[in-house]
């Protein structure tokens, strides 16, 4: 039996990623609880476990309401982040792995974006492609990065490098539609720039037709992410600020 990955968008540019295997569903980062609810319910499917990469309330707003309607679903979370993700029931740090539907979770902690923030990868074969898929929250995006909110950029550049490690075929499911926002802003900042301009191009047709450009891969990320591409913390961090004040004319 395979598995199968699904993109349920929400809100402005959330994406709660749900991963199905047979009738049971492991859901990423829910946002609010409705519409997982309802998509669930209509795939007639079992909420087994909720992974929660950060504590931030448009990651883990909906678990509450999740659990009433699964009260025995599991959380799993980042152990140093309780007192922030108090319902978490699997209490995880990097180096961690846990069985959830006959597939291994590996843990990586990712912090940067916020104190605690961990990362999920899947070593799962779905219906759609092979290869392991990452769960990175708001650590690393399609065509950029997280904000630092809690961390440095010595602490995102270690989680980049850290990401980076992981095989090209690996599947990016950050929680955000943000790739061509990201995107405008590395081809303005990257003119000549051949594997910006051609992802750029291609981003913009997508989202004109109200598609998806998530998940995106580890491959097209070392071509055309700049944070990925950076050598150093200093780099990062020239990058995070020109990226955060940053306005397209």
């Amino acid at each position: 039996m395979r598995s199968t990955l699904h993109a349920l968008p929400v809100l402005q540019d959330n994406i709660i990623w749900i991963l199905v295997r047979g009738q049971n569903a492991v859901v990423v980062d829910p946002a609010v609880s409705e519409p997982v609810a309802d998509w669930l319910s209509e795939q007639r499917l079992k909420l087994v476990a909720v992974l929660q990469t950060h504590h931030h309330a448009d990651h883990i707003g909906g678990t509450p309401g999740l659990l009433r309607i699964w009260p025995n679903a599991e959380v799993v979370a980042c152990a140093a982040d309780r007192k922030r993700i108090p319902f978490q029931t699997i209490s995880v740090g990097d180096g961690d792995t846990i069985q959830l539907m006959d597939h291994s979770f590996q843990v990586l902690g990712v912090a940067a974006h916020t104190a605690h923030h961990i990362a999920f990868v899947v070593d799962a074969v779905t219906d759609q492609a092979p290869g392991p898929v990452l769960f990175c929250g708001d650590t690393l995006f399609s065509g950029g990065c997280g904000r630092l909110f809690e961390g440095t950029a010595n602490d995102m550049h270690r989680a980049l490098q850290r990401l980076d490690q992981l095989p090209s075929d690996t599947r990016v499911c950050c929680a955000h539609e943000y790739t061509e926002n990201n995107l405008r802003w590395a081809r303005a900042l990257k003119p000549e720039d051949p594997a910006i301009q051609r992802r750029a191009e291609a981003v913009i047709a997508l989202r004109s037709r109200g598609e998806l450009t998530l998940p995106s891969s580890m491959r097209e990320e070392r071509r055309s992410n700049l944070f990925l591409r950076a050598g150093s913390a200093d780099e990062v961090a020239r990058l995070r600020h020109h990226k955060d004040h940053w306005k397209e004319a």
